[in-house]
C-alpha cells in the first residue's frame, strides 16, 4: 500500500498507543520502579554469569544462593536510591537523549563508587593490618570485585538499550496519519532544523517524511543529523525536490532575512511545492522550536522587515493618561493605532468612524482586550462640521490621530469630489475642531503618493498637509499639528496581497498593471508604531517620512504568491497585465535623501524640511475647493488642486465618457496595486 495512504489498521493502532501512553504517563513512577527493579535484577545476573559460568571461572561454589541472592536486594535498593535522587524516574521514555545516557552513567558511577567505599576499607585492613572484622566484614572482604565491574557495564547497557529502545519504537513504528505522509525537505541544517527533525520523530502519528537537508556552508555537505544526509546548498533545492520527489520545504533558519527567503522561493518558482517556516528568532524562547510553530511561509515573510525597535518611554509620555481621538479607527490603519495606543494607558480613547460595522468590531475587540481603558465610539463622517464639533466638544481629547482617508488611487481619479470632501474638506473640520477644543498633538497620517503627485488622491492628501501646516502656531491655535508619510501597508483593506490571494484562490488569472510598476511595503503593526515614535518625538509642523526599505517590482510578488500557495506561474496560474491605471505613477517617490531631509531620534524616521504656505492662499484655494465640492467637472477640481500643489501632473487620466465613476472592466480594476492609507 502506497505510505500516503492510511488504512483503518493505522488509525486504529494510532488509539491503542495513545492509550498505553496515556496509562503509562499516569503511572510513571510505578513503572519506571517496577522496570529497573527488574533491570538491576537481571544487570547482576549478567554479571555473575559472566564471572563464574560464561568465563569458565570456578572460584566457589554456589555463586546463586551464596552471593547472587544474598547482595541482590542491596544492589537493586542502592540503585533505586541513587536513581530516584537523580531524578532518572521522572523523565518519559520517549523522550530519551543523550543527557539521560549521561545521567545514567553519573548513576551508575555512583553505585560503583559506594560498593568500592564498603567493600576495600576491611578488605585493606585484612591485608595490611591483619585485622579481621565480624562476619560480616569477613564477608565483604571475599565479594569478587570483578562483578561490581561486570555490573556497572551491564546495567548501563541495559538501562539505556530499553529507555533509547523504546523511543525508537515509537518514532518508528508509528502509525501514519489520517491526511498521510509528505516528503519534506529541510532548508537550514543547523540548531533550528535539528530540534524540529526531532520533533518530527516525536510525533505520535507520521505526518512528514524527512528526507534530508540543503544548507548554505558547503563543509555541512554530506553530513549526516539524526540518520538524514545533507545533500547540498539551496541552490540544489530544485534537483534535490525532483530526485527525491519532495511535496513540502520547511525553512529552518529562525534568524533568515527576508532576501534569503525571497531566494529560496524564487529558487523554487516552477514547481507545486508547499513551504512551511519557523517564527522569527524574537519569537522563539531560548532558541527552542516546536512542530507547533511550524506555520505556512506567508508573503508578509517575504516582505515584512525586522521589528521596529521604539523609544517605549517617548510614547508613553505621548500617551499615557492623555485622552486620545482616532478617526477612521474601524480601517486598516486606525484599527491597529487603537490597538497600539491602549498598550500606553490612555486616559480615554475615542473612536471615529464613520462604517458603524467597522466600529462595532474594533470596538469590542478592545473592550475584551483593554477592559481596564474607557472607550468612547462615535459615528461620524468627518464631511459632517456639526457633527464633528459635537464629538470634539464632547470630549475634548488632547491627541489627536487622523486616519480617516479615502486612499484608491483609481477610484479618487472617477470620483475626484470625493477626494477632496474627505481627505481635504474632512481634514480640515477635525484639524480646525482640534484647534477649537485645545487638543494639544494632531498626528495625520497622508502618503509617499503626495510627493510630487501624479492622482487627486496624491494631491489630495498634499493639501491636506499643507493645510495643517499652515495651521500650526497660528494665533489663538496651541496645537501642534504633524504628518506622517509613508507607502503601502501589506494585508490594508483593498490592497493588493488580499487581491492577489483572492485572485489565486479563484484559479488565476493574477492581475498586474505593468511589468515594471514597483512599490515600498511595510506592515500595518510597524506603520503604526512608527507613527507614535515620530508622533512622540517631533515638533509641531512638521513631516515626517517613514523608512520604507527596498521597493518590490509588483509582477515578482505575483510569481512568489503564486508559488507560495503550491501553484506554476504561467502554467497553473497565468500573470496577465491590463495597463497603468488612472493616476498611478510607475515607481512612487519617498524623498529620503537630500539637502532637505533631516534625521530624527529613531533611524527610520525622518523629517522633511518643507516651508509652509502663506495662510491666505491656503484659506482661499480651500475655499475654492469647498465650492466644488460636489463638482461634476474633473478638470475644475484639478486646477484648484494645482492652485495649493503645483507639481501636480495628472497621469493617465479617465476617459471624458466616464468622468465621474463610470468604472474600468472587472479585470482592469481587480489589478492590483497596493493603495496607500
Amino acid at each position: 500500500m502506497d505510505e500516503t495512504i492510511p488504512n483503518e489498521s493505522s488509525q486504529q493502532d494510532s488509539g491503542r498507543f495513545a492509550w498505553v501512553e496515556s496509562l503509562l504517563l499516569r503511572y510513571r513512577l510505578t513503572f519506571n520502579l517496577v522496570v529497573h527493579t527488574l533491570l538491576f535484577a537481571l544487570a547482576l545476573m549478567l554479571a555473575y554469569l559472566v564471572r563464574f559460568e560464561i568465563l569458565g571461572v570456578r572460584i566457589g561454589e554456589g555463586w546463586f544462593f551464596d552471593s547472587f541472592l544474598p547482595w541482590l536486594p542491596f544492589f537493586v535498593l542502592v540503585k533505586l536510591i541513587i536513581f530516584g535522587r537523580l531524578k532518572l524516574f521522572r523523565g518519559g521514555w520517549h523522550y530519551a537523549s543523550i543527557r539521560d545516557v549521561v545521567n545514567i552513567l553519573f548513576a551508575s558511577w555512583l553505585f560503583l563508587l559506594v560498593m568500592f567505599l564498603i567493600i576495600m576499607p576491611p578488605r585493606y585492613l585484612e591485608e595490611t593490618r591483619g585485622i579481621k572484622l565480624t562476619y560480616i566484614g569477613d564477608y565483604l572482604t571475599k565479594y569478587p570485585t570483578g562483578v561490581l565491574v561486570l555490573d556497572f557495564l551491564a546495567s548501563v547497557f541495559l538501562v539505556c538499550t530499553a529507555r533509547l529502545g523504546f523511543r525508537i519504537y515509537r518514532e518508528e513504528l508509528r502509525p501514519v496519519s489520517a491526511e498521510g505522509v509528505r516528503r519534506v525537505l529541510m532548508v537550514g541544517a543547523g540548531n533550528a532544523a535539528e530540534s524540529i527533525l526531532r520533533e518530527i520523530q516525536r510525533m505520535p502519528v507520521e505526518r512528514f517524511r524527512v528526507i534530508g537537508f540543503v544548507d548554505d556552508d558547503p563543509g555541512k555537505r554530506n553530513m549526516i543529523i539524526h540518520g538524514l544526509p545533507v545533500l547540498g546548498t539551496t541552490d540544489d533545492i530544485r534537483n534535490v525536490c525532483q530526485e527525491e520527489e519532495v511535496e513540502e520545504i520547511i525553512i529552518a533558519m529562525p534568524s533568515a532575512t527576508q532576501k534569503q527567503l525571497r531566494r529560496v522561493i524564487e529558487l523554487c518558482s516552477g514547481t507545486k511545492l508547499k513551504f512551511q517556516s519557523l517564527p522569527g528568532v524574537g519569537d522563539l524562547i531560548d532558541g527552542r522550536v516546536t512542530v507547533s510553530q511550524i506555520r505556512p511561509v506567508d508573503i508578509n515573510d517575504l516582505l515584512g522587515r525586522q521589528a521596529v525597535a521604539l523609544d517605549a518611554e517617548a510614547v508613553a509620555r505621548f500617551i499615557r493618561g492623555r485622552r486620545v481621538l482616532i478617526t477612521g479607527a474601524g480601517g486598516s490603519i486606525g484599527s491597529e493605532m487603537c490597538r497600539q495606543v491602549c498598550n500606553y494607558q490612555p486616559a480615554r480613547l475615542i473612536l471615529v468612524e464613520q462604517a458603524e460595522n467597522a466600529l462595532f468590531e474594533i470596538e469590542n475587540e478592545l473592550m475584551a482586550a483593554h477592559k481596564d481603558i474607557p472607550i468612547s465610539s462615535c459615528i461620524c463622517d468627518i464631511y459632517d462640521r456639526q457633527r464633528v464639533w459635537a464629538v470634539w466638544g464632547t470630549h475634548l481629547p488632547e491627541v489627536v490621530i487622523h486616519a480617516a482617508a479615502h486612499k484608491h488611487v483609481p477610484l479618487m481619479e472617477h470620483n475626484p469630489t470625493e477626494a477632496v470632501k474627505n481627505n481635504i474638506l474632512g481634514t480640515r473640520n477635525v484639524a480646525d475642531a482640534s484647534c477649537q477644543f485645545g487638543a494639544a498633538e494632531f498626528v495625520t497620517i497622508s502618503t509617499d503618493k503626495a510627493v510630487n503627485p501624479s492622482s487627486v488622491m496624491g494631491a489630495s492628501k498634499r493639501v491636506a498637509e499643507i493645510y495643517t501646516q499652515a495651521l500650526n502656531g497660528r494665533s489663538g491655535c496651541r496645537t501642534q499639528f504633524k504628518a506622517v508619510r509613508f507607502g503601502n501597508v501589506l494585508g490594508s483593506a483593498g490592497s493588493v496581497v488580499p487581491t492577489f490571494r483572492r485572485q489565486i484562490a479563484d484559479g488565476g488569472p493574477v492581475r498586474v498593471t505593468h511589468p515594471e510598476m514597483k512599490r515600498y511595503f511595510m506592515t500595518i503593526p510597524e506603520a503604526a508604531q512608527l507613527v507614535l515614535q515620530a508622533a512622540a518625538t517631533g515638533a509641531g509642523g512638521q513631516i515626517f517620512l517613514l523608512d520604507m526599505g527596498e521597493a518590490v517590482k509588483i509582477v515578482d510578488l505575483a510569481r512568489q504568491m503564486i508559488t507560495l500557495s503550491g501553484f506554476r506561474p504561467g502554467e497553473d496560474i497565468d500573470i496577465v497585465f491590463t495597463g497603468v491605471r488612472p493616476g498611478e505613477k510607475l515607481f512612487e517617490e519617498l524623498r529620503t535623501e537630500g539637502e532637505d531631509i533631516e534625521p530624527t531620534v529613531h533611524p527610520k524616521v525622518l523629517v522633511w524640511k518643507s516651508r509652509p504656505t502663506d495662510w491666505e492662499k491656503v484659506h482661499s484655494a480651500i475655499e475654492d475647493l469647498e465650492e466644488l465640492h460636489n463638482c461634476s467637472d474633473r478638470g475644475k477640481i484639478v486646477e484648484a488642486l494645482r492652485k495649493l500643489v503645483p507639481e501636480y501632473e495628472p497621469r493617465n487620466a479617465p476617459s471624458k465618457a466616464d468622468p465621474q465613476g463610470g468604472g474600468q472592466s472587472a479585470g482592469a480594476a481587480s489589478a492590483a496595486v497596493a493603495p496607500s492609507v
